[in-house]
């Protein structure tokens, strides 16, 4: 397995794990390669000393002080943005594209209040601002769209 260091055009690094380099090329160029934290596709390999994870039955362990790191402060920025991002999906009902429907309904007492989030059009969402809905764009990384561990 080869592990490679990447970046997307957001600047965010994360590391990728492909069977060959040839591999991880095939997957980029079919935009498979998308980053965790903003789900970009235009993903790059950044330089770094070659690292293959074997077994650990061998007793080796990998120099981890040739791999370059992101600045400590950019990966705990990240790391909160994540959590944050999990808490908010945690406390809040998905109600996919009925969002706007929902949104109204609650706000003129024909549904419980509850906090909820969704997928609506940026026309919709300008509607319901117009009608003093508050609403908040806000992109959720693919990472966190599967089911929560």
């Amino acid at each position: 397995m080869k592990v490679l260091d990447l970046k997307c055009s957001r600047e965010h690094r994360f590391e990728g794990w492909f069977a060959s380099t040839d591999e991880f090329e095939s997957q980029l160029s079919r935009k498979l390669v998308a980053c965790p934290v903003c789900s970009a596709t235009d993903v790059s390999r950044m330089p770094s000393a070659p690292r293959l994870n074997l077994s650990s039955t061998r007793g080796e362990a990998s120099p981890q002080s040739t791999q370059p790191q992101a600045a400590p402060e950019a990966a705990a920025l990240q790391a909160r943005a994540l959590e944050f991002m999990r808490q908010l999906i945690e406390k809040t009902e998905n109600v996919g594209e009925r969002f706007a429907e929902e949104a109204r309904r609650i706000h003129y007492n024909e549904a419980p209040a509850r906090n909820i989030r969704g997928v609506t059009t940026p026309e919709d969402a300008h509607a319901l601002l117009e009608e003093g809905i508050d609403v908040m764009p806000l992109p959720v990384p693919e990472a966190l769209k599967e089911p929560l561990q």
